[in-house]
């Protein structure tokens, strides 16, 4: 069984940190489950000390992933609040080295929601050395936090 789950858990973690539809905070869970149980397993060599490790793991993994996310959401927002339009708006995750460019257009009232204001950008994003780009909307919410429309 020990050998069993010194093999099977680097693989899940791999799996799950390389999909794309998983956030930060997903993946932190995955990566920190599985070393805290690789960590459990080599110090208490039981079932116990394997899944007292795997729990350990999985909240700090979730903690530090999550924490990286509400960092770019920060920074996005203050770049929908703040950003003059037509202006990038750039920054840098000190926690994994990603880079990010916000191009924020003029707000608009949509006709259907005249209550709300939303902002059109454009966003280039640099993960793991591979750019790509994207254009968003945004709009306020009554707690007057941006929100990313699908």
């Amino acid at each position: 069984m020990k050998n069993f789950i010194l093999i099977l858990l680097p693989l899940v973690t791999i799996g799950l940190s390389s999909c794309a539809n998983y956030t930060k905070g997903q993946q932190g869970m995955a990566i920190g489950g599985a070393s805290g149980a690789l960590i459990g397993q080599a110090i208490g060599s039981n079932t116990e000390a394997t899944l007292i490790g795997a729990a350990v793991g999985t909240l700090l993994g979730y903690i530090v992933g999550n924490e990286m996310d509400k960092f770019d959401r920060q920074q996005l927002n203050q770049a929908y609040e703040y950003g003059p339009s037509g202006q990038a708006t750039t920054w840098q995750n000190p926690d994994n080295s990603n880079y990010y460019q916000v191009v924020p257009q003029p707000a608009y009232t949509p006709p259907q929601q005249p209550q709300t204001y939303c902002r059109r950008a454009e966003i280039l994003a640099t993960i793991d050395g591979r750019t790509e780009k994207t254009y968003t909307t945004a709009c306020r919410n009554s707690a007057g936090q941006w929100e990313l429309q699908n």
